[in-house]
Order: structure tokens, then C-alpha cells, then sequence
């Protein structure tokens, strides 16, 4: 995931090489009819790196981030901009439904107790962390009179502060898979506690027009430190953005 970012920031400075020795008048291209302001969407998978074997996370792990964004194209050379705005990050991590993640636990570390087959359990389990968010871009457009029929590279970063944390269990069962209160039973607990409150990530897309593929690595632990194991986040998703 570094590698991918790393090289989309070479290929944007290389472009800026590359388009210093071309011919094209930069002051011809007109950006009146472009966008400075736009929606940007992401959906995708979550993990986190470096969980020890207590933590049993599943394959399902998703997040949903939604910010507004202002562009600014550089004036010397419009096809780049810095863009910045701000928004909501949202992430579910998944666990195996016999794992369960005590954050409401007055211990000093997050407890990941791995229930015996022998126990009751709950068949879905998930920890879940929002963050508000200020992402900022280093973009690059082929086409930047016309975003909607361009390629994008864009490299940056988010800094974010957590405004939740819970976890999230549904439909408690017996040993056997006997559903107790019913498929519908959900147990929520609140606790921002174990929980890095600063998120620090960078970040990398690549796309063509409204869709992009975008990458991101969480610097600051998804934990507080000595509140348990060292573990990063890794995103990788979809982007839907008119910029």
C-alpha cells in the first residue's frame, strides 16, 4: 500500500517534469466552466496490521468516508491542485463469532477474549470507529478543463478525530447455534477509551473520470499506546468524486 502511494507521488512530480518540457501553453487551458467544490464518496475494505493471534478478525471488515472538498488548480500549471476539505470516516472491522471485544472493560488493555466452543456466543461481532476528518490532496489531471473525461492520480493526507467507538454484537446464540433472544438481538456498547483519538493516514487514488481506486495506511495506531498490540489500519476501496 506504501509502494502504490509512493508511486503515484513520483508519477505526479514526474508529470510536473514532463510538462515543463512540453510545448503546451498552460495559459490556454480554460477552467471557467470546472468545478471548485464536489462530493466525494468512498467504499471499501478495512484491516488492520500487525494483530497478534488473539485478535480473530473476519473477512468482511468495511468502511464508508464521505467528504465535501474544495479544489484549488495550481495557476502555473492547472493540471495540478491542492485540495482540502473535510468530512466523515467511518470503520467496521469485522470479528470471528466467537471472539469477543470488551471496550467497555476497566482493564489497562483492550480485552479480545476468543470464546469456547462450548459457550454461548453472538454469530456476528464488529468494532466500529468515526472519525471527523480533514483530508488534503496533491492532484493530478490529464484533462483538467474536463474532470469527467480525465485521468486522476491524487496523493495526500487525512487527519481525524474520533467522535465514537463501540462495538456491535447481533443475535445471541447457545453452543449448539440456537438463536436465544431472536436472529433481531443486538448488544451495543460505547467507549472511546482503548481508542487512538488522532488518526493520522496518508493516502493515494488513481482513477479515470468519476471512479477511482483509492488506498490508505493509518500512521497512528488504531489503539491508544500501552492500551494494546500495535495494529495500523489499511484501506483500499472505490472512490466516486466529480473532482
Amino acid at each position: 500500500m506504501k509502494k502504490v502511494i509512493l508511486s503515484a507521488v513520483a508519477i505526479m512530480f514526474f508529470g510536473t517534469l514532463l510538462q515543463a518540457q512540453t510545448s503546451t501553453n498552460n495559459s490556454k487551458i480554460d477552467l471557467t466552466g470546472r468545478a471548485a467544490d464536489h462530493l466525494m464518496f468512498q467504499i471499501g475494505s478495512d484491516s488492520w496490521t500487525g494483530k497478534p493471534d488473539s485478535v480473530k478478525t473476519s473477512g468482511l471488515s468495511k468502511h464508508f468516508n464521505i467528504y465535501f472538498m474544495m479544489d484549488r488548480p495550481f495557476k502555473k500549471n492547472p493540471h495540478y491542485s491542492l485540495a482540502y476539505g473535510g468530512g466523515i470516516g467511518t470503520s467496521n472491522i469485522m470479528f470471528d463469532d466467537h471472539t469477543k471485544v470488551d471496550v467497555r472493560s476497566a482493564a489497562t488493555t483492550l480485552p479480545f477474549t476468543h470464546l469456547d466452543s462450548s459457550a454461548n456466543y453472538f454469530a456476528k461481532n464488529k468494532v466500529t470507529t468515526i472519525y471527523f476528518q480533514v483530508p488534503a490532496e496533491l492532484r493530478y489531471y490529464s484533462n483538467p478543463q474536463n474532470p469527467s473525461k480525465s485521468w486522476k492520480l491524487a496523493a495526500g493526507l487525512k487527519i481525524g478525530t474520533l467522535l465514537k467507538a463501540y462495538s456491535k454484537s447481533k443475535n445471541y446464540q447457545t453452543a449448539t447455534g440456537g438463536s436465544i433472544y431472536g436472529k433481531g438481538y443486538i448488544e451495543k456498547h460505547l467507549s472511546k477509551r482503548f481508542f487512538n483519538a488522532t488518526d493520522l493516514s496518508v493516502t493515494g487514488r488513481a482513477g479515470y473520470g468519476l471512479f477511482a481506486i483509492h488506498a490508505a495506511y493509518q500512521v497512528t495506531g488504531v489503539l491508544r499506546d500501552g492500551f494494546g498490540p500495535v495494529m495500523n489500519k489499511v484501506s483500499v476501496g472505490f472512490t466516486i468524486s466529480g473532482l
